[in-house]
């Protein structure tokens, strides 16, 4: 008995963007919004604020072709 396999597809390479978002809020006293904003990014990059895996969001995977 023979097996006949019909429309076997051939194994493809994909590129799949994987992306956590992690989310926190901080208090800042600023004198409007602009102010707060610039505060809280520097706050961040001196890592006067960060965000742990308890910070966790959400996950999503993008397909790219």
């Amino acid at each position: 008995m023979n097996i006949i396999i019909k429309d076997k597809k051939a194994a493809q390479t994909f590129q799949v963007e994987i992306v956590e978002t992690l989310s926190t809020i901080v208090d800042v006293v600023a004198e409007d919004e602009q102010s707060a904003l610039l505060k809280a990014q520097e706050m961040y990059r001196n890592e006067q604020v960060v965000l742990y895996p308890d910070d966790f969001i959400d996950t999503q995977f993008n397909i790219f072709q």
